[in-house]
């Protein structure tokens, strides 16, 4: 609590009084692993569109909402500090710019969010007063990085940032290096690996946005926490995007993640006093009794002691029940349409969110990816994936989410 404390203090969140003005939000519910960060990218693009760099988990953490705080889960459905919760919402939300980058502003950005990413290490005074110094050296000269791409610039910063620690750049998205060899270890996360880096090219939302702009989110335990938007914001429209994705993809990428060394950390369950005993993970990997990863179901400790694939089934299950149970409306959009047919898929949700068409789409980033993209790359587990498909659970969600059990049709 105390480097929360000093977290808070650090980032110097501005108060705010805009909530009440928003008219309009999106929300996006899905599991984890099925896609959502790509697609929450490309909507970022769009004109209308506001949206936070990353997830909102780090400032629930931070206002004292969520696991170990207010809820045993991921679910919980009453906000503490509210107001709170609403500054570091806005602090952090921002549109495309049509004008020239704001270095200051994206010097301020990039300060809070390596606070939120390591937090245990900028507390400190001596690496914070470092940090700012670093930041202020860097962003002096605008004429240089006017000439840099926004993956130039991010590397250069980090570069800057981590030069006595490069290995911490492992840590970000699209970052790790292939032969990468230590794992996570921060005392205390608030944010998840892999991290995310300010974009460029953005501006803050002001007043004048709230009545006909959206406000885009995206974290995958949202599901479990339903009305928390209709909180937030009272007197907005909340839209539902119900992003889904096939089992077998999605489980598979699920294990990729909870064995991968630097990525999907949520939570530190040696904090309440758990050890974990999960069959392929908590006996394969240094950190496996410690961490959990991915979202935290409601019924998590049923799992302490399973297999690492029925914890992640678990979560894929989860996840599209608790959107069925919360009974809201709902656009639903698969992510194997969206990756075949992005224009299609993009173009029936702006028609959703009544915006207008997002022209032509920008090339796809590789986002929060633990190997490279590959269709199908699901059969590498395929006899184990296909047992799970013999349960009449899987059958049932599989017909719910419009799904054949045809192996042929998953891409």
């Amino acid at each position: 609590m105390d480097i929360i404390d000093t977290v808070n203090d650090l980032r110097s969140v501005a108060h705010t009084d805009l909530a009440a003005q928003v008219r309009n939000v999106a929300v996006i519910l899905t599991s984890p692993r099925s896609g959502s960060s790509l697609l929450k990218s490309v909507l970022a693009t769009h004109p209308d569109i506001a949206s936070l760099d990353g997830e909102m988990e780090p400032f629930l953490t931070l206002t004292g909402n969520g696991f170990s705080s207010s809820a045993d889960s991921d679910a919980f459905t009453q906000l503490r500090n509210k107001s709170a919760l609403i500054d570091n919402i806005f602090d952090d939300m921002t549109m495309v710019a049509e004008d020239e980058t704001d270095y200051d502003l994206l010097r301020s950005r990039w300060e809070k969010r390596l606070l939120l990413q390591f937090p245990a290490l900028f507390s400190q005074q001596p690496a914070y007063q470092q940090l700012q110094e670093d930041l202020s050296e860097f962003f002096a000269h605008t004429d240089e990085l006017h000439q840099q791409t926004e993956n130039g610039l991010q590397d250069s910063i980090l570069a800057k940032i981590f030069k006595n620690e490069i290995w911490r750049l492992d840590y970000y998205d699209g970052k790790k290096k292939s032969m990468c060899t230590h794992c996570f270890d921060e005392a205390i996360k608030l944010e998840e690996p892999p991290f995310v880096m300010p974009r460029q090219h953005r501006r803050k939302v002001t007043a004048s946005d709230l009545t006909d702009k959206i406000l885009l989110f995206k974290t995958p335990p949202d599901v479990y926490r339903m009305g928390l938007y209709e909180q937030l914001f009272p007197n907005a429209t909340i839209k539902y995007l119900h992003l889904t994705r096939g089992y077998a993809q999605s489980v598979n990428g699920l294990i990729d993640g909870w064995l991968s060394p630097v990525a999907f950390f949520s939570r530190d369950m040696s904090k309440v006093g758990i050890s974990l005993n999960i069959r392929g993970y908590s006996d394969r990997v240094d950190f496996g009794k410690r961490w959990w990863k991915f979202d935290l179901p409601p019924n998590w400790r049923q799992f302490i002691n399973a297999s690492l694939e029925d914890v992640c089934l678990n979560q894929w299950l989860s996840a599209h029940q608790a959107i069925f149970d919360g009974q809201v409306k709902t656009l639903r959009v698969s992510f194997e349409a969206f990756i075949s047919h992005p224009g299609n898929v993009i173009k029936e949700i702006t028609d959703y969110l009544n915006l207008k068409d997002i022209g032509a789409l920008p090339v796809f980033p590789v986002t929060m990816a633990t190997e490279a993209p590959k269709i199908r790359r699901w059969e590498k587990r395929r006899d184990c994936l296909l047992d799970l498909g013999e349960r009449e659970e899987v059958k049932t969600m599989m017909d719910e989410l419009d799904y054949q059990m045809d192996p042929q049709t998953w891409l």
